[in-house]
């Protein structure tokens, strides 16, 4: 943001904002539409069917299914998607287009999508156009689509490089059109959270319509600028699932929902213990793994080696987890490795139906941790056995001997 934009922003009174998040937040995944548009990625017409199905299992609200005016297979699985009777609404992306939204409506949807520049960057330089061209825009294929019972979110694309006063009136545009929702795109992922919430919290109290949050990942803030525009008053979130979107992605679902849950103090209600099997399955449907850091559902968010933190889950997992694995469709894991302590030995070995004396699990954790360093690695459960194995062998051959 601009220091003249800043400045601006500091000098409106946010008394306005709305920080209490006691109103009901939705979540509008786009996992289907912006996580497919990832530069190589490409879901099958049936991945795109189970995926929808999935989001709805979890319960979000609204799901984004793709984009109609491409016709052939993606018209027809979204007219498919449409049809199969899902808990959440179903919305479509479009241009300001009335022919999108017509494609739209062959489709069966109950909401729309209208994405329209915001920004005099893309105004002048990808549109060749003027402001006031985008106005009639917005206003000829809002009117259209509200002329056909549609519900309506206006896509203001690369808001957070907007002009603060025509982002008002492209807002009010819309509004005037009888638009139910404007989506503030954070395009290019330039925006922190301090300079989200101030924008969304004038926003919020300039127009009268409900706020989107769309956030990129491009500084590894989309999850962070998605909270921020909450707390500053917008009720819908846009996400995919893995953080799946274009170049460096989009706020994740995971993430959200449970910052919100833990952090915000605000539960949606989704059903957080399919997120790791919904996580998978967007993850090979994309061609994507999961990294094991990856925030909620990544394989070592549960796992501990070090030795002090081991300690400390053993005696009370809270000490090192928010909450428990279970809730996200993970389980707990003691790694044995290089910054090991002879406690989780212990507990490790007592998985396998093992209890080891004080003089068993120091040996053996002087092995491991032997073993650990030549791999570089932690260990897995048969090197484990094979170390306590070749331990218990050397142990009776020398009590053996001095026999």
């Amino acid at each position: 943001m601009d220091s003249a934009k800043k400045e601006k922003l500091d000098s409106f009174n946010l008394e306005g904002a709305a920080p209490s998040l006691k109103k009901k937040i939705k979540i509008d995944d786009t996992t289907l539409r912006d996580g497919e548009q990832t530069a190589g990625v490409v879901f099958a017409n049936e991945e795109k069917v189970r995926i929808a199905k999935l989001l709805d299992e979890v319960g979000v609200h609204q799901i984004e299914v793709g984009i109609p005016a491409m016709g052939g297979d993606e018209k027809e699985t979204i007219k498919h998607i449409a049809g199969l009777g899902l808990g959440a609404s179903i919305i479509a992306w479009n241009r300001a287009v009335i022919d999108d939204i017509r494609h739209s409506l062959d489709c069966g949807v109950g909401a729309v999508a209208i994405s329209m520049s915001a920004s005099d960057i893309h105004i002048e330089h990808k549109l060749k156009k003027s402001r006031s061209w985008v106005l009639e825009r917005i206003k000829e294929s809002v009117d259209f689509a509200k002329q056909h019972d549609l519900y309506v979110s206006v896509n203001a694309e690369d808001a957070s490089r907007a002009d603060l006063e025509f982002l008002v009136r492209f807002t009010k545009a819309a509004e005037q059109q009888g638009a139910d929702r404007i989506r503030f795109c954070d395009t290019v992922g330039i925006l922190d959270p301090f300079d989200t919430y101030n924008v969304i919290a004038f926003l919020h109290r300039e127009i009268g319509i409900a706020i989107e949050m769309h956030t990129h990942n491009d500084f590894g803030m989309a999850t962070a600028n998605a909270l921020a525009g909450i707390k500053a008053g917008a009720t819908y979130v846009n996400t995919t699932v893995n953080g799946l979107g274009e170049r460096a992605g989009n706020a994740a679902l995971e993430e959200v929902v449970m910052a919100l849950k833990y952090i915000a103090k605000a539960d949606l209600g989704c059903k957080t213990k399919l997120f790791r099997e919904l996580s998978e399955y967007v993850a090979e449907a994309s061609a994507r793994t999961i990294p094991v850091w990856k925030p909620i559902v990544g394989a070592n968010v549960f796992s501990h080696e070090s030795g002090i933190h081991a300690d400390g889950v053993i005696k009370n997992p809270l000490n090192y987890e928010v909450f428990s694995p279970e809730e996200v469709g993970l389980e707990r894991q003691l790694v044995i490795g290089k910054h090991t302590g002879s406690k989780a030995v212990k507990m490790k070995f007592l998985e396998f139906a093992i209890e080891l004396d004080d003089v068993e699990s120091k040996e053996i954790l002087r092995l491991a941790r032997k073993l650990s360093v030549e791999l570089k690695r932690g260990l897995f459960e048969k090197e484990l056995m094979y170390i306590y194995k070749d331990f218990k062998t050397q142990q009776a051959g020398g009590e053996e001997r001095v026999g």
